[in-house]
């Protein structure tokens, strides 16, 4: 790698567990996926939890699991671009019945719900903020019947549009 060619990597896990006499977490304090700093082959609270398919508007979860793989390089002068990989979900870790069992964690074989993003992304260095401009392509998508979930939706009109200032991690 050279001055200007980075590959960077990312990973993170989390659980938000009620504490006291609490028997929720607050929605503030959910777990979401997707997003242009996290799988940005879906929109913010689109993916998850799990492997459900959920018409909410807010599709939230207490564990998350998320990892990136981000090639970066340079174009030319202060252009940049990107070729990334996004790997993650949510999952509900509650016993109440009332969850849908697609949506919570089963230990290792939630590892099938995983969904995987991929893309390409353009960015800007003005010398004191990135802009960054990110293509996301939905590789492998969780929630949908298993002889379907890979490159189902990989194409130009599924694609999912993330713009934002500096690097997503």
């Amino acid at each position: 790698m050279s001055n200007q060619n980075h590959l960077v990597f990312r990973t993170f896990i989390g659980a938000a567990v009620p504490f006291g006499n609490s028997t929720e977490i607050p929605f503030s304090r959910s777990y979401r996926a997707g997003g242009s700093n996290d799988i940005r082959a879906w929109k913010t609270f689109e993916l998850g939890p799990g492997s459900s398919v959920s018409n909410l508007d807010f599709n939230i979860g207490n564990l998350k699991f998320i990892s990136n793989l981000e090639y970066r390089f340079n174009i030319i002068n202060s252009f940049y671009s990107a070729i990334f990989i996004d790997v993650g979900n949510v999952w509900d870790l509650t016993n109440s019945d009332l969850t849908n069992k697609a949506s919570k964690f089963k230990g290792f074989n939630s590892v099938e719900e995983l969904a995987i993003g991929s893309g390409l992304g353009l960015r800007y260095d003005f010398g004191f903020l990135i802009f960054r401009t990110d293509f996301g392509f939905k590789t492998y998508e969780p929630y949908l019947p298993k002889n379907k979930r890979w490159f189902r939706n990989y194409n130009f009109s599924n694609t999912v549009f993330n713009f934002g200032i500096n690097y997503p991690f």
